[in-house]
């Protein structure tokens, strides 16, 4: 194809940089290493095969291009059973929209259904209710000192709502809460032995519950959003037992989704509100710009900081030979703060024209960005609202992550 050959060092540079991200420094300030990572080029070779992607218009490029696909169920099962892409989790994951292609990910998406205008208005109200009452909570612990936002906030809002959504009971939420936390390392840029082991065991405890969840509700069809799942994807596969299965990976995908990123995007919007008393006028005078500081956060530290693709066929990528079925990991951490794309893209700035990948692209685009938007933007006006200003205790922990953020606190205290 006459394209450059990376020198062979490339990937013995990468995966020093990869281990001093998996460092809890590393975890808790990652973007001083996506930018060394980013000056070797926006695509450059990962050490263990495949390559990064670090710019914004290359990573944009892949997300809408049909010709870059999830790495799939089949996809898995050719790398080996040896990998850890054939961990049962993995496995489990394989057969979750997320990691679906088209045809089967045109027939899930669309079995799914969206947050239509009625579905959000009802969450809307679910939303700002558990949101008063949650900073109820928080108020009463800020009487006493300081209180963990993470723990009575940013963990509690994404569980009530999808939980009350979904109809799932709430004695049950704390431990979904916890399944999810554990089963996302098999999602990891590279997840470790231990790691894997534990995403398996509660994968299969998500299995089960939810399994029977779909059985349960088939006895009593009502008016949510299980039911509904089940009487769609009756009509499309005669096999019960399938279209029991089809729902839990429906229920599965909506929980894990819900849950995970929308607790840190809620926890890690409030870390930049409060660190920065500046940051907190400017939002408290101008309550119109309670979308645009979401939408910063999201571009800022969004979530998710990795988003893998495999190639389709044989193709050049910003520069670089990709053969068929080689993956590219998109850094959206590192893509979001290109100088390319974003002025001065190391300042937080509200104020900025919004635009990010946070919700990913083309056909696979969040199909819970409305409900992370909705709740986002729900808590930060109740904030500003009801308390003159928060200030941070102390810098928060990270959870040993690279793709997926988490918040492990936030302590807060009243100024």
């Amino acid at each position: 194809m006459g394209v450059a050959t990376a020198p062979s060092y490339s990937r013995r540079e990468s995966a020093s940089l990869f281990s001093r991200l998996r460092t809890a420094r590393g975890q808790a300030d990652p973007f001083p290493i996506y930018e060394e990572l980013r000056s070797r080029g926006e695509v450059s070779p990962a050490p263990w095969g495949g390559s990064f992607a670090t710019g914004f218009d290359v990573c944009d490029q892949v997300l809408r291009s049909r010709d870059w696909l999830e790495p799939d169920r089949a996809w898995r099962e050719r790398q080996g059973s040896g990998t850890r892409w054939n961990a049962p989790s993995s496995q489990e994951m394989g057969n979750t929209m997320a990691a679906l292609n088209p045809p089967d990910h045109t027939r899930v998406r669309r079995a799914a259904g969206t947050f239509d205008r009625k579905a959000v208005e009802q969450i809307g109200r679910t939303v700002s209710r558990t949101t008063d009452q949650l900073l109820d909570t928080l108020a009463e612990r800020l009487n006493d000192g300081e209180a963990d936002f993470a723990a009575l906030v940013g963990e509690e809002l994404p569980v009530a709502t999808i939980g009350d959504w979904l109809g799932i009971p709430a004695a049950d939420w704390p431990r979904l809460r916890q399944l999810t936390h554990d089963q996302v390392f098999t999602q990891e840029l590279l997840p470790s032995a231990s790691q894997l082991a534990g995403s398996d065991v509660a994968t299969a405890e998500l299995r089960s519950y939810f399994m029977e969840l779909v059985r349960e509700r088939r006895t009593r069809l009502g008016d949510d959003p299980v039911s509904r799942w089940i009487q769609t994807w009756d009509g499309l596969e005669p096999d019960r037992a399938k279209a029991d299965e089809a729902v839990y990976f429906l229920v599965l995908f909506v929980l894990l989704a819900a849950l995970e990123t929308t607790s840190t995007l809620l926890t890690t919007m409030t870390l930049h509100l409060v660190e920065r008393p500046e940051r907190w006028a400017l939002v408290a005078d101008r309550p119109d710009l309670v979308p645009a500081f979401v939408e910063e956060t999201l571009r800022y530290d969004p979530p998710t900081h990795v988003i893998s693709r495999v190639a389709a066929q044989d193709c050049v990528l910003g520069g670089r030979e990709m053969a068929k079925d080689e993956m590219v990991h998109l850094m959206v951490g590192a893509a979001h703060r290109d100088p390319g794309k974003h002025k001065d893209p190391d300042v937080f700035d509200p104020l900025r024209k919004p635009a990010h990948l946070a919700f990913s692209g083309g056909i696979h685009y969040c199909l819970g960005a409305p409900l992370a938007r909705l709740e986002a933007q729900i808590l930060l006006r109740q904030l500003i609202r009801r308390f003159p200003r928060l200030t941070l205790v102390r810098s928060p922990s990270m959870a040993p992550r690279v793709a997926f953020r988490r918040l492990l606190n936030l302590d807060v205290a009243l100024a």
